[in-house]
């Protein structure tokens, strides 16, 4: 017995989503409908030409994301075989396994060859041309899709893929077609702006080290203390060249002793070693009483990373104190002598652009590290100014370099907000909230019976 056709009222009735199912109210002129009754959920090739070639789109190359150019990479020619899934011009395709599907992977595609294209099998595909298509790559972008599919994870870690079930049954707040196109040209101009002022903040950002470099390469030679000489009758003749091993007792490496992850003291290892000061995170510890007792520190002590990869071999920071403390073999304690050379004048020189330039000169490379013994360190030279003149340029040196970071941090908290500000865009985008909506633009209902009649 042939199975009885349902009237477009009675579709209709079966695509909309009850009332009470409703995630959120939207504007009277907009309806809700779930995703499967709107769209064709990964399509199959209906094509029965033999000869027709797909292109092929690699999930990797896809940019996608919360961004305003939807650009990806087609990949050498695949046959396109009836019944695969495949795209056309003008679908939606998005990640469906993490980390992919949370960092927003998707695109319209669009300039295939032959119109059509296949994907891999981590893409889920929307097909509807009676849909703006943006309007869709934006839903798919939200944060409350994203993150309703996140809690339906399956799989292993890493590589888990969210419920078919969740994409099919996700409840879509379909606008009138007109309202479609407005919400999508508001959200660009929006994140267009956006956009302007990330690309500008990130420049900021991406000046920070050099101009951090500027002001160490002027504190050591000479230029940022000039006007403190002159006003307190300093000669610039009063700098002394010297070097590492002359103006300290000795430079001495670290233990080589395996260390324990619970112990009586704490180990520096050069990951310790960050922005010329200790981070204390990740440590680990020792309980040999004869290394605590050997490898002790003491506030003040400067410590220099002998081994490390060739961009970070050389780094050095200062040790003030904060905990008992002992260091590894790849660090080497330089002890300095405290009435020649201040601490953190001398941790400064020794990030500076000319002790980086330097050990980058002197460094000896192996398979996966570099190497900076103690005798190329101690050959290091440098001016070294008086006490009083070293006092004032760590006096300088603290307060410009904590400008300089405070506008790091500053830049760092505006390109949160910026992201934080298209998720809220977004979510209010598709709650009628952006001030696009004309009550007077016939009811979606009227596009969805069109759809559910083709």
């Amino acid at each position: 017995m042939a199975k009885k056709q349902l009237t477009i009222e009675e579709k209709l009735q079966a695509a909309l989503v009850p009332a009470e199912e409703q995630p959120y109210k939207v504007p009277e002129n907009w309806c809700w409908v779930r995703l499967d009754k709107l769209y064709r959920v990964n399509p199959k090739n209906e094509n029965t030409d033999d000869d027709m070639r797909a292109s092929f789109i690699s999930m990797a190359n896809i940019d996608g994301g919360m961004a305003s150019n939807f650009t990806y990479e087609i990949q050498p020619w695949k046959q396109a075989k009836k019944g695969h899934t495949q795209m056309a011009d003008g679908d939606v395709a998005f990640a469906k396994i993490s980390p992919c599907f949370e960092n927003r992977k998707s695109m319209i595609v669009e300039g295939l060859e032959n119109g059509i294209g296949g994907g891999t099998t981590e893409l889920i595909i929307l097909r509807q041309p009676n849909v703006n298509k943006k309007y869709t790559f934006w839903l798919v972008s939200t944060e409350e899709f994203i993150s309703k599919g996140r809690t339906t994870y399956s799989g292993t870690v890493g590589q888990q893929r969210i419920s078919m079930d969740f994409v099919k049954n996700y409840p879509v707040p379909l606008a009138p077609l007109k309202e479609q196109s407005r919400i999508v040209a508001r959200i660009e101009s929006l994140f267009a702006k956006l956009d302007e002022a990330k690309e500008k903040i990130q420049e900021v950002l991406d000046g920070a080290d050099l101009r951090r470099a500027a002001i160490l390469h002027q504190a050591f030679t000479g230029k940022l203390t000039e006007k403190w000489r002159r006003e307190n009758g300093v000669s610039d003749d009063s700098r002394e060249t010297s070097n590492v091993k002359s103006i300290c007792n000795s430079l001495k490496y670290g233990t080589a002793k395996k260390s324990v992850q619970d112990g009586d003291v704490a180990v520096l290892r050069m990951g310790n070693l960050q922005n010329g000061e200790i981070d204390w995170g990740s440590l680990v510890y020792s309980n040999d009483q004869d290394d605590i007792e050997k490898y002790s520190l003491k506030d003040g002590d400067v410590l220099f990373n002998r081994t490390n990869s060739a961009e970070l071999v050389g780094k050095t920071s200062i040790y003030r104190g904060e905990r008992p403390a002992i260091y590894a073999g790849y660090l080497i304690k330089l002890d300095y002598k405290r009435d020649k050379i201040i601490g953190d004048f001398f941790n400064y020189m020794l990030n500076s652009p000319k002790a980086k330039e330097y050990c980058n000169k002197v460094k000896t490379d192996g398979v996966n590290q570099s190497n900076i013994n103690a005798k190329k360190i101690g050959a290091f030279e440098f001016d070294v100014p008086t006490i009083l003149e070293q006092q004032e340029i760590v006096r300088l040196l603290d307060n410009l370099l904590s400008r300089e970071q405070s506008t790091v941090t500053a830049c760092e908290e505006a390109l949160t907000t910026i992201d934080t500000l298209k998720k809220s865009i977004l979510a209010r985008a598709f709650r009628g909230e952006l001030g696009t909506n004309d009550p007077s633009n016939p009811s979606a209902k009227e596009l969805l019976r069109e759809i559910l009649s083709a």
